[in-house]
């Protein structure tokens, strides 16, 4: 009976919280947020999300493209303030965390503006975890006569490992999708070069045999006809 009253304390204490902050989306109340994409950019452009982080907040994100021309893109990412705290860099996969102070929007960018004519299929994997809001939910249950220091402190580290779970299969999950599309790719690479080969070669045997028995054919001229 009392793990199943702390779990319900919990879930109204996490209830309580959501409510308090009503002037904003109930995403950006969660403790935890995740999310995962398959963002398609065109050649030649870029394209630019925002993602909100409350303060103290940990956020992590994380890129890798699937398909397209050398499955390279720009990625950069730009803290609430407008700084570049990951600069461009024209690479397969690339992942940044950082904890925010003062809150606020982190713009992620993917750039494939070097790429004139290829279009590229990114995964773009971000997380917003607010670790601090495991000790407000242990001050709310202290006011309850309740100590459960023990639980939450174990509560905190089974969600940050679960996150660091969930972080490496997602990055597993990333190189699969772009391996197989890059099977894909070179099959079908192979396949269509192939066939043009078969094609180049068919036509080419075609025309010589013509030519060659053009070459041996023999046809009377005028003057043995006359004779005749």
């Amino acid at each position: 009976m009392s793990s199943f009253l702390v779990r319900n304390l919990v879930f109204i204490a996490i209830i309580g919280l959501a409510k308090c902050e009503t002037d904003r989306p109930w995403y950006e109340t969660l403790p935890a947020v995740a999310m995962d994409y398959k963002v398609h950019i065109d050649a030649g452009k870029e394209d630019c999300y925002f993602q909100f982080v409350n303060p103290g907040a940990t956020f992590y994100v994380s890129f890798q493209v699937l398909r397209g021309g050398d499955g390279k893109a720009g990625f950069a990412v730009r803290n609430p303030e407008g700084v570049i705290v990951h600069p461009y860099q024209w690479r397969t996969d690339v992942d940044y965390q950082d904890q925010s102070v003062t809150g606020g929007y982190y713009s992620v960018c993917i750039d494939n503006q070097f790429s004139r004519f290829a279009p590229k299929l990114v995964n773009l994997y971000i997380t917003v975890i607010r670790y601090d809001q495991w000790e407000k939910y242990t001050k709310e249950l202290e006011e309850l006569n309740l100590s459960v220091e023990n639980f939450t402190s174990t509560l905190r580290g089974v969600e940050k490992n679960i996150n660091d779970i969930l972080q490496t299969q997602h990055l597993s999950r990333s190189r699969e999708a772009r391996d197989l599309n890059l099977l894909l790719d070179n099959n079908f690479y192979v396949q269509t070069w192939s066939i043009a080969q078969i094609i180049v070669i068919t036509v080419t045997t075609v025309i010589q045999v013509y030519f060659v028995k053009r070459l041996f054919e023999v046809r009377p001229s005028r003057y043995s006809k006359a004779s005749l």
